[in-house]
């Protein structure tokens, strides 16, 4: 009784005497720090006799198997739904409260996962840890470069049944359904897609990652940067079909369009918006046909 009431007292004192010779990572217990070792050495003594998947604890093992049995005892008393583990249970209710513990350091940005920190934090970091072995393109995340993979094996496992097209992903429906399952955890505003969602955000973070290399002018978005290039380099890619004439930017070649149609002068009209324009259009034909 006295052994196991020292082994507690450890609990309240903090005390870990047993140390990893490997890492130095401490233990209050000698049982736990057998276990750690097993991380070092890649022993995994138990097998799920389902599936044949290995793990060094048996506690691990026990908790796999719920992904057999379909045994879910943990329930979020708010919604009702269900979890394996209790861990889980416990992120989940997060949804509801609202609680966001994880900070990034950057940006001030949190999140209710800490794995959610970790993904955002290549935000800033730029790391892209998942290459393409077929074109060296590298993404942050596994399930983009799954994505990508698709368009080297022409894979399009998912037929749309509204239009019939075929997709790498399930998420074109939402196209006809309308659905716009991810909220704005900050404005309520949701959004279709994951991407659309991030891109997002940014209104709320202020975030800028993408500095021109010329005049130091900071963007949200790469594809901004790059259109901001062409300030710098001249570039004019969109050409007028009817006059030849050739702008830097798409809206600028639609403004000549809606010009030549009308027979009208070509305003110099950067930065003014479209429905302006075309009545400035409108109102100048008519004048020059009064």
């Amino acid at each position: 009784m006295q052994e196991t009431l020292d082994v507690h007292m450890k609990v309240h004192t903090g005390e870990k005497p047993f140390v990893c010779e490997t890492c130095g990572r401490r233990f209050a217990l000698k049982q736990a720090l057998d276990v750690h070792m097993k991380v070092h050495t890649g022993e995994k003594p138990f097998a799920c006799e389902t599936c044949g998947k290995r793990f060094c604890e048996k506690a691990a093992l026990n908790r796999h198997m719920k992904v057999h049995t379909g045994e879910k005892p943990f329930v979020c008393e708010t919604c009702g739904k269900r979890f394996g583990y209790k861990s889980a249970l416990n992120i989940h209710i997060r949804v509801h409260t609202g609680e966001k513990p994880f900070a990034c350091e950057t940006c001030g940005r949190r999140f209710s996962r800490k794995g959610n920190l970790s993904i955002h934090m290549r935000v800033h970091t730029g790391e892209k840890s998942f290459a393409c072995e077929t074109c060296g393109q590298r993404f942050a995340l596994k399930q983009a470069l799954d994505v990508h993979m698709k368009v080297h094996t022409g894979e399009k496992p998912f037929a749309c049944e509204s239009c019939g097209k075929r997709f790498t992903s399930n998420i074109h429906r939402r196209v006809h359904t309308g659905e716009k399952p991810l909220p704005c955890e900050t404005c309520g505003q949701r959004f279709a897609y994951k991407q659309a969602l991030v891109v997002h955000m940014k209104v709320h973070t202020g975030e800028k990652p993408f500095a021109c290399e010329t005049c130091g002018k900071r963007f949200g978005f790469k594809t901004a940067l790059n259109y901001h290039l062409r300030v710098h380099t001249g570039e004019k890619p969109f050409s007028c079909e009817t006059c030849g004439k050739r702008f830097g930017y798409k809206t600028a070649l639609n403004r000549c369009r809606t010009a030549v149609s009308l027979n009208v002068p070509l305003l110099p009209a950067a930065g003014v918006p479209a429905t302006l324009f075309l009545l400035w259009c409108i109102l100048t034909r008519k004048q020059m046909r009064s």
